[in-house]
């Protein structure tokens, strides 16, 4: 059987992100319960000047540019780790989102939220989805919130409740891998 990629986009850039553990204990879960194949693209490498066009229009784009669009691309469905700043999400995920247009179309998208506090995020979901939807993207209703993530995870990505984390981790991914599946037989 065909096994499906899911590329784990990890949005922060800032010093001392707490986020990144989110993106490294879904890579691991995904892989460790045999989902997908799964794949980090993480912003923090990149480091993309501000958005001044679309890469389709760009003369001379850069190869890490080339290199996140083809991996977007590639990839069967995307997560995208989203920690929550002052109720909305940071600015390099913006700039990752509008320098592409293509690549995201009809693309499977699931949002995983984190924040420092009780929230996990809550407040930066909507805005996050109607950016996506305005993009043509498929995003899954299943949410993955992850209040006070600097105490639920080590710097590794392993949550400190592990059962109940893979317990909430699970019918996400399987929303987003049966939209993926579905996408796959259009």
């Amino acid at each position: 059987m065909f096994m499906l990629h899911i590329a784990i986009l990890s949005t922060s850039v800032r010093k001392g992100r707490n986020s990144h553990r989110v993106a490294l204990f879904l890579k691991n879960f995904i892989e460790e319960q045999k989902l997908a194949t799964a794949e980090i693209i993480d912003l923090n490498e990149y480091q993309f000047p501000l958005f001044e066009e679309r890469l389709m229009y760009l003369e001379n784009p850069s190869p890490g540019l080339l290199d996140y669009s083809r991996k977007i691309k590639e990839s069967d469905g995307v997560v995208i780790v989203v920690p929550e700043y002052n109720g909305g999400y940071p600015a390099s995920l913006k700039n990752a989102i509008d320098v592409l247009y293509p690549e995201w179309q009809k693309k499977p998208v699931a949002i995983a939220t984190c924040s420092g506090g009780d929230f996990g995020g809550s407040q930066v979901i909507t805005s996050i989805q109607f950016v996506l939807w305005k993009m043509h993207a498929l995003t899954v209703t299943a949410m993955f919130p992850n209040p006070n993530v600097d105490k639920a995870y080590d710097d590794m990505g392993i949550p400190a409740d592990k059962s109940g984390t893979e317990r909430r981790a699970l019918p996400f991914l399987k929303e987003l891998l049966s939209l993926m599946e579905i996408k796959q037989r259009m």
